[in-house]
């Protein structure tokens, strides 16, 4: 059975982005180099148990995390599970495996303060790189998105009448997500040096470099980290902070969990929880300033 086959599945039927099909395929050919050298073997599908513990095994000992580990068995787990649906195996060697066991790395946020040391910075640049880094910084702010999320924003996406951004998430799930004025604001000072570039490449695409074409991912981490060096000692500074920043804060002012998800464009409360751990703190203080009993 041949990997593209399940990659096809993986893209007419699932919607996966054309970035996961390419870890997917990564992992499994991985996986396919191991067992060609170990067993002489490039059938995946007749592989036992035994022989993906020594690829694991192996693994560890050439010092990649656990964490990497899951995320390659977890794309073997998919194409075994492929392979059951059209029943190629009898049976996933994988049924019985359990996760190695990783550290839970807790996401610090933002302050407020750092976000608006920042923005204030930004409010100070008035040509092309800094109008269009300000509304980076308060569009991930103001809604959440994710990075590859923005990266793909278009012009047409954004309803400047109804005041909504069209966001195009995993597996090609849309979802509308408001703007504040700010970001209105903000937008249409962009637009103006936008337009006044000497060639657009991309001319459906929102946010360009100087050059005219679409921006890319390590530029947009670069900018993040770039000026948030500046204001915060925190170790990672990422665009995925501000959207951990986006959700704490919301929460910590009362916003509703089910809200928070439909924004953040979850498909389970599960996911969106993993951001609540700052507000609990919010709540013990409320809890704890409030409560007749623990006054006393």
């Amino acid at each position: 059975m041949s990997l593209k086959s399940f990659t096809d599945y993986l893209l007419l039927e699932k919607k996966y982005s054309v970035h996961t099909l390419t870890s997917y395929k990564k992992d499994l050919e991985g996986f396919g180099e191991f067992i060609l050298n170990e067993y002489q073997t490039t059938s995946i599908d007749q592989v036992n148990y035994q022989q993906i513990r020594n690829w694991i095994v192996t693994l560890v000992e050439s010092g990649i995390s656990n964490r990497s580990i899951n995320r390659k068995i977890s794309s073997l787990n998919s194409y075994y599970k492929f392979l059951l649906k059209i029943d190629v195996i009898v049976a996933n060697p994988l049924t019985k495996h359990k996760a190695l066991k990783t550290s839970k790395n807790v996401q610090i946020p933002f302050s407020e303060q750092e976000l608006n040391l920042v923005l204030d910075a930004l409010s100070l640049e008035k040509d092309f790189e800094g109008l269009r880094n300000k509304l980076i910084v308060e569009l991930f702010y103001a809604t959440g998105i994710r990075r590859i999320e923005l990266i793909q924003i278009k012009l047409s996406d954004i309803d400047l009448h109804n005041k909504t951004l069209k966001v195009l998430g995993k597996r090609n799930k849309e979802r509308y997500t408001p703007l504040i004025s700010s970001v209105i604001d903000s937008f249409k000072s962009y637009m103006i040096e936008r337009n006044s570039l000497n060639l657009i490449k991309d001319k459906d695409y929102l946010f360009l470099t100087k050059k005219g074409v679409k921006i890319y991912e390590t530029l947009v981490y670069r900018i993040i980290n770039d000026y948030f060096s500046n204001v915060s000692s925190k170790v990672k500074r990422s665009p995925h902070i501000i959207r951990h920043s986006f959700a704490t804060h919301l929460l910590n002012q009362g916003a509703d969990l089910n809200a928070v998800k439909e924004l953040l464009g979850h498909s389970s409360l599960a996911a969106t929880q993993v951001y609540t751990h700052n507000s609990i703190n919010e709540l013990k203080k409320v809890y704890s300033n409030a409560h007749p009993r623990s006054k006393k």
